[in-house]
């Protein structure tokens, strides 16, 4: 078949390669102008881990993988070290750390030649008839697909097209969330420690792995009214929501967050709907299901979903009928399962009261030298 995947993140990058791998034509399609590589580390965990070995790109993950969130530390607004999380928090599974863009350099490397990547180009327009998906392109090209599958994240613009406007399935949990790069701090602490500092409703923090180091700003809100692609309107909120404080390293963040062309913003959001798919169209990913930043699961959710859409299509030989179903069916125990884990994790990263932050300070482990 010829399919379009709409969006390169992990989970358009995955679909590439588990549906290359089966013989199927595979289009993909991304709006930016280079595959995403800024933004903290993510997880490869669970099953994912065997997704990954069945895409044959598991030694590369392995190779490439990093060590960080044991060394998250809280500070006080001196910087002097609180604790750190109970080790106990956290999945007891299996889990490799690795740099966003060295997963997303893997799957690239990984697409089959049958698989062609188009930068700059999103979908426009998608007319769907008895026998194949009409899409027209950003660029005004047009082209037809036997199944369109949006990957496209938690702003979806497949699932937009196709179920309706995104409020009708996204679920703000009352955080947002910034990543800015901070190169003249990836070297600034030879211990490597990873610092986050509270005040109520806030936290500010700075995250270094291999030779970099990105700075880290989350607040409490209800839902802001912005343009999520306007890179400067984001930059205001923050100043406007950080400006005020003086302590620790808050107003060295806001000096990147100037620097910094391409931050990470958005809101920490989930995205319930009761199907994944209509007709000869299926979301993968968070463009499904996404589960939030809170959860740490979206790399693997989007690696397992790409495998199990890939996996019902060989079983049903291609009958998209039969596969979107069964899909569905496995993938969803696990996208639920995401979702549910954040209940009370905004609450210790970003406690709402002075009180708050003293009582989840007192549930952190005390730091020690070498530690």
């Amino acid at each position: 078949m010829h399919i379009l995947v709409s969006g390169a993140g992990v989970a358009g990058l995955s679909l590439g390669r588990v549906l290359g791998m089966r013989g199927h034509r595979v289009t993909i399609v991304e709006r930016a102008d280079r595959l995403r590589g800024n933004g903290s580390p993510i997880d490869v965990r669970g099953d994912a881990i065997q997704v990954a070995g069945k895409m044959g790109i598991l030694p590369a993950v392995r190779d490439a993988r990093i060590r960080m969130t044991e060394q998250v530390h809280f500070v006080d607004e001196n910087g002097t070290a609180i604790g750190r999380l109970p080790s106990d928090i956290g999945d007891s599974s299996d889990d490799i750390e690795i740099a966003r863009e060295d997963l997303s350099r893997i799957l690239a490397d990984a697409l089959p030649d049958i698989v062609d990547l188009r930068l700059s180009e999103s979908v426009n327009s998608i007319a769907e008839h008895h026998d194949q998906v009409d899409v027209v392109f950003a660029s005004g090209t047009s082209e037809s697909f036997d199944l369109v599958l949006g990957a496209d994240g938690m702003h979806s613009a497949v699932r937009r097209l196709v179920f309706g406007p995104e409020q009708d399935w996204i679920r703000h949990l009352g955080l947002y969330v910034a990543i800015i790069d901070m190169p003249r701090e990836a070297e600034a602490e030879a211990e490597r420690i990873n610092p986050m500092y509270s005040y109520p409703g806030h936290l500010a923090g700075i995250a270094r792995f291999k030779d970099k180091a990105i700075g880290l700003l989350m607040f409490a809100s209800d839902p802001l009214d912005y343009d999520y692609r306007d890179i400067e309107a984001q930059k205001r909120i923050l100043f406007d929501r950080f400006a005020g404080c003086r302590s620790w390293k808050v107003q060295t963040i806001l000096d990147a967050v100037r620097a910094d062309p391409n931050i990470y913003f958005d809101s920490v959001s989930q995205i319930h709907m009761p199907t994944w798919h209509r007709g000869r169209v299926a979301l993968v990913g968070d463009a499904a299901h996404c589960a939030s930043p809170l959860a740490g699961r979206g790399t693997s959710l989007a690696l397992t979903g790409a495998q199990f859409l890939a996996e019902e299509l060989e079983r049903g030989d291609g009958d998209h009928v039969l596969a979107f179903p069964r899909y569905e069916d496995r993938q969803r125990p696990y996208a639920a399962f995401a979702q549910g884990t954040v209940e009370g994790g905004g609450a210790l990263l970003v406690p709402p009261t002075q009180e708050a932050i003293v009582a989840r300070n007192k549930l952190l482990q005390p730091v020690t030298a070498g530690q």
